[in-house]
């Protein structure tokens, strides 16, 4: 099944507009819809921080903790690396680039649409004869 357009815009910088939208990130959208891993990724925008450094900063257990991480790791916005017995985890925001491109698009779309409507708007009222005048 085919999926929908967008006011004819496509997913990323690369494709034509009007292609099809390729939905290649859709798990970053759930990864970033819980307000945790949202608060995660400000943390490691911060620096590299190992499990325990991330889940002081939270009132949840440290189990909770891990799978956040691991959902952030497997959409590409994080990455883990060994140093010594700790697993440092470090932001990879390029995934969040792509959605920012996305988003753009749409703000592009909706600034264009504001400001023929605004120019409407303008013709419309210098066509106006000013109050009081007849």
């Amino acid at each position: 099944m085919a999926r929908p357009q967008a006011f004819g815009l496509g997913w990323s910088p690369q494709s034509k507009p009007g292609a099809p939208l390729t939905y290649k990130n859709d798990g970053i959208y759930s990864a970033i819809a819980d307000p945790h891993r949202r608060r995660m990724l400000d943390i490691l925008a911060g620096g590299d921080k190992s499990a325990g450094e991330i889940a002081a900063e939270f009132d949840i257990s440290r189990p909770a903790v891990v799978n956040h991480l691991r959902i952030l790791e497997e959409n590409r916005l994080i990455s883990i690396h060994q140093h010594g017995r700790q697993r440092i985890h470090h932001l990879t925001p390029a995934p969040l680039r792509e959605i920012q491109d996305w988003v753009d698009s749409y703000d592009r779309f909706w600034k264009s649409k504001l400001s023929d409507l605004k120019t409407l708007v303008e013709k419309r009222a210098a066509k106006k004869p000013p109050k009081g005048s007849i």
